[in-house]
Parts: structure tokens; C-alpha cells; sequence
């Protein structure tokens, strides 16, 4: 598979009065034609804000200050906003986390749907609609052709978050970001729509990036994993392969704080201590405060560690590291 997003060494700060937030730091990686990589990682991390930059959604005081966003040979990064116009939702669209981000209360689903159509191609309102009709089809919304004159609040949590991944299907674009699209719904809901999203991008060869705190759910969907903290990606690599062999000790303490992974009647282990705040965050390894296998080492900034098809940032790898 050939590389369809390359990002390069891509720092997005926000300028505040007590100091500068270095929410994406450094970050590097790439997405192949219809590849599903997960972006895992605690609050804060910057999963969020790395979907926001590449896409040009974070607004002042944040803003892109290094690095290069390349998607198909074209650097994302300083493009005119016309043209990165042309590119969003087209080629790269978004399902956000609360699809009333997505949708406008006051709007029908047939209206939004149908800008969203014309805003790129110059079909006819009936053409638009018929295409909007089709797409709420294909997520498995009964009755497409009524629905379409409903509005938001006439819908469930669950069937709005298909509405919103409806909308970022109109133009099947090349690469879908997901940030946290089901973590409002409850299990049953969020099963469902996982299913209906792989199904969907392996029917149409779309590529995926899952933004996520859920390893279970990664796990079922990702081909590739991307771990991030403090701003940071600290290890990479294909999903199986990390989740059952972490070499960052900050992988292994998300995997071992899942309730699933503990036996009846034990308690559950989190990793000690909190991320560190963003505007004080420690010169080397960010994560070593909270580490078991912390040393003077961890003082100085881990470099970047590469075996196969997997890298990581760390002085001391677990045992459990590829050879």
C-alpha cells in the first residue's frame, strides 16, 4: 500500500498569557491507502488537536508552528484557504465526537445534507438530495427518503452520530478522521456503528483514523496503532503487535488499567500520578514521574527507537519489546 497522509515532525502550539501549550509535539506518521490506524492516548494527550491540524480547524491562539502535513504529495500546511476549502470534507472529511457539532439544530437533515453535496459539486438540489438519501441508506437509517425532512432532535444519540458519518460520506472521500465518535452511546449502539464503519471503508477503500481512549475498541477496528502522550507519540506499531506486546511502559499501564484485562475481584491497576500539566511539563521523558522503570536516564529526551514495523520512545523498553 502506498503512503496516502505523511506527516512530518508537526507541532501545533496554542500562545496563552502564562506561556506556550505544546499540544501536538513533534509528531510523526503516516496513513496508507485504506489503512485504519488508531490514535490512542488519555485526555489531553493531543489526539484531538493532531485530527484538528490536519484538517486546518484549530483556531487562534492555536496554531501550526513546524512540521508538514503532506496528503497525495500536497503539503496541507499554509494552503490558501480556498483550497484547503476544496480538499475538507471532499477528500478529508470528520466525524466529530457530538454530532451536534455536526448538525445544526435548527436545520432540516435534508438542508445540511444537500449544502454539504453542492458545496463541492455543482449538481441539482434533487440530484444532491438523492445522493444525501442513499448515504443515510448505506448506515443503516430505515426509511431514508422521510428521515431526510426531519430534524436533529426528532433523532436518537445513536441515529444523529449516523446522520453526521452519513454526512462524511457524501463524497467518499480518501481519508475519514473519527474523533471519539462513540463514546457518548452506550455498547449495543457503539457496536453497531463500528460495524456499519468497517464495513463501510473496506467497501468504498477508504482510509481510517480512529481518535480514541478505548484500546477494546481500537483493537477491534485498527490495523495500526499510534500511542500518543504529552503531545508526543510514544510507540507505534501493528495493532496486535503492540497491544499484546507493549514495549512503552505508558502502553502497558493503559492495557492494564482495562477492567477486562483484571480477574473477578481484583482490583483494577492505574497508572500512578496524572499527566503532567501542559504548560509544565518535564525536560526528557514526560512520562517519567509516573514510570516503574524511570532512571537517571529518563532525564535526558528518549530517542526514537525503530525495530520492523514498530518504534518507540523509551530509555527502558519492557521485556516484552519485539527483538
Amino acid at each position: 500500500m502506498t503512503d496516502l497522509l505523511d506527516i512530518r515532525d508537526l507541532s501545533t502550539h496554542f500562545a496563552t498569557r502564562k506561556g506556550v501549550v505544546k499540544a501536538v509535539d513533534g509528531v510523526s506518521f503516516t496513513v496508507r491507502e485504506s489503512e485504519i490506524v488508531g490514535l490512542v492516548g488519555e485526555s489531553g494527550s493531543g489526539k484531538s488537536i493532531t485530527g484538528f491540524s490536519i484538517l486546518g480547524l484549530v483556531d487562534p491562539p492555536g496554531r501550526i508552528t513546524a512540521g508538514s502535513i503532506s496528503f497525495r504529495g500536497e503539503n496541507l500546511v499554509g494552503l490558501p484557504p480556498a483550497r484547503l476549502r476544496a480538499v475538507r470534507g471532499k477528500r478529508i472529511a470528520m466525524i466529530f465526537q457530538d454530532p451536534m457539532m455536526t448538525l445544526n439544530p435548527v436545520l432540516s437533515i435534508a438542508t445540511q445534507m444537500v449544502e454539504a453535496v453542492q458545496a463541492h459539486d455543482a449538481v441539482s438540489r434533487a440530484e444532491a438530495r438523492a445522493r444525501a438519501r442513499d448515504a443515510l441508506g448505506l448506515v443503516g437509517i430505515p426509511s431514508p427518503e422521510e428521515r431526510l425532512d426531519a430534524y436533529p432532535h426528532q433523532f436518537s444519540g445513536g441515529m444523529r452520530q449516523r446522520v453526521a458519518i452519513a454526512i462524511a460520506l457524501l463524497h467518499r472521500p480518501d481519508l475519514i478522521i473519527a474523533d471519539e465518535p462513540t463514546t457518548a452511546l452506550d455498547v449495543t449502539i457503539q457496536s453497531q456503528i463500528l460495524f456499519e464503519i468497517k464495513k463501510l471503508a473496506r467497501e468504498f477503500r477508504m482510509a481510517l483514523i480512529w481518535i480514541s481512549h478505548d484500546l477494546g475498541v481500537v483493537a477491534s477496528l485498527a490495523h495500526r496503532i499510534l500511542v500518543m502522550y504529552a503531545g508526543r507519540i510514544v510507540e507505534s506499531g501493528p495493532v496486535d503487535a503492540v497491544l499484546d506486546g507493549p514495549a512503552h511502559p505508558y502502553t502497558a499501564g493503559l492495557l492494564a488499567a482495562i477492567p477486562a484485562a483484571v480477574e473477578r475481584g481484583q482490583p483494577l491497576r492505574p497508572i500512578p500520578g496524572t499527566a503532567p500539566p501542559p504548560l509544565a511539563r518535564p525536560a526528557g521523558c514526560a512520562f517519567r514521574d509516573r514510570c516503574t522503570h524511570a532512571t537517571t536516564q529518563c532525564l535526558a529526551e528518549p530517542g526514537l527507537a525503530i525495530a520492523a514495523e514498530r518504534s518507540w520512545r523509551c530509555f527502558n523498553p519492557l521485556a516484552g519489546r519485539p527483538a
